[in-house]
């Protein structure tokens, strides 16, 4: 065969080889799917769930107290009680410690992160103490009170309250940037506040409209992005340095939580009403599209994230027929479960 054609022939051969290749760097990556559902069981409601990526323990907030799972072995491995009305639980793992915020109570639980023993309950706070986050900037621990309109500001050093910020309306979720700032929903006003963690005072407080009743909120530290979940199937997203809206993006009904996975650049809203779960990528900070609306269950409106496995983790339950007192849906018994969402 002459050496021209022999040339050619194997550039041809090349190119087939490669192709394939090529076709599987540019499919599109198959969006999460529920992976498993862990039933726990159990009477009670819940609200926050946080994942400790050291750990990786996953503390679930359940009426009363607090359930650990292992999410690796999959199983149920302790429990912190005597955490009346818990909402949520924030992590420092710099401290060793954790907090519940005990909402009927209106105290904090503080508890070991080895050993999940309880070493403290601090008094004190303000009235139904609902979100709850540490701040590493301040080296504080901050409860968002929904009665009192208000966050306190506890001491994990001496385990006291040492400090109180006027908010103007009902908190909800908040998040922290590490660099002396803490962001909070307010439910009633549709606003978002920016706080000096530091000095502990109000900065800001911007319009999130046209949401209406901000629930859950997540950050983008490298791109000062703030992506607050609302009542009316919208997510706004903030510039987190001075406030201005960036977009608006559709999501499902009844959402309460939202997380952010900056290594795939993907936004997770929990969509409770809709047994939905929105996905949103962020293709620049000032642009992002929806990818996929991924099934879970009816009443999953809280989740946080695996870093790591870029797996979500959310908290339901089968709800019943009938109403409570308080207008929600009853929960049949026994029927508990956290559900996990990721790709295989």
């Amino acid at each position: 065969m002459p050496r021209p054609i022999r040339k050619l022939l194997s550039a041809a051969l090349l190119a087939l080889a490669v192709l394939p290749l090529a076709a599987a760097a540019a499919a599109p990556r198959p969006a999460p799917r529920l992976l498993s559902r862990l039933t726990l069981g159990g009477p009670g409601g819940w609200d926050y769930l946080v994942f400790d990526a050291p750990s990786r323990h996953l503390f679930v907030s359940r009426g009363d107290r607090v359930l650990v799972i292992d999410v690796d072995a999959g199983k149920q491995i302790g429990m912190i009680p005597g955490t009346a009305g818990v909402h949520g639980i924030a992590l420092a793992d710099d401290l060793q410690r954790g907090f519940v915020s005990d909402g009927a109570s209106a105290s904090v639980t503080v508890f070991d992160l080895a050993s999940l023993k309880t070493v403290a309950t601090i008094r004190g706070t303000g009235r139904n103490p609902d979100a709850i986050l540490y701040d590493p900037a301040s080296r504080h621990v901050l409860t968002f009170n929904g009665r009192s309109a208000s966050a306190s500001v506890i001491d994990p050093a001496t385990n006291a309250v040492v400090g109180s910020i006027a908010l103007p309306g009902k908190p909800e979720f908040a998040v922290a940037d590490g660099a002396g700032h803490v962001y909070v929903n307010i439910e009633d006003k549709a606003e978002l506040v920016q706080l000096d963690s530091i000095h502990g005072k109000l900065l800001q407080a911007w319009p999130l409209a046209p949401c209406t009743s901000p629930t859950g909120l997540a950050l983008d530290h490298t791109h000062h992005r703030l992506f607050s979940v609302c009542d009316n199937r919208t997510m706004t997203v903030l510039d987190a340095l001075d406030g201005h809206h960036v977009a608006d993006v559709p999501i499902g009904d009844g959402p309460d939580g939202v997380v952010f996975d900056a290594a795939e650049a993907m936004i997770y809203s929990a969509n409770g009403e809709s047994g939905t779960l929105t996905a949103v990528h962020e293709d620049d900070p000032d642009h992002y599209r929806v990818t996929a609306t991924i099934p879970t269950q009816v009443s999953a409106r809280t989740l946080t994230l695996d870093p790591k496995l870029h797996r979500l983790y959310l908290s339901a339950a089968r709800l019943g027929a009938t109403r409570q007192a308080n207008g929600r849906r009853t929960i049949e018994p026994d029927s508990f479960a956290v559900l996990t969402v990721g790709r295989p």
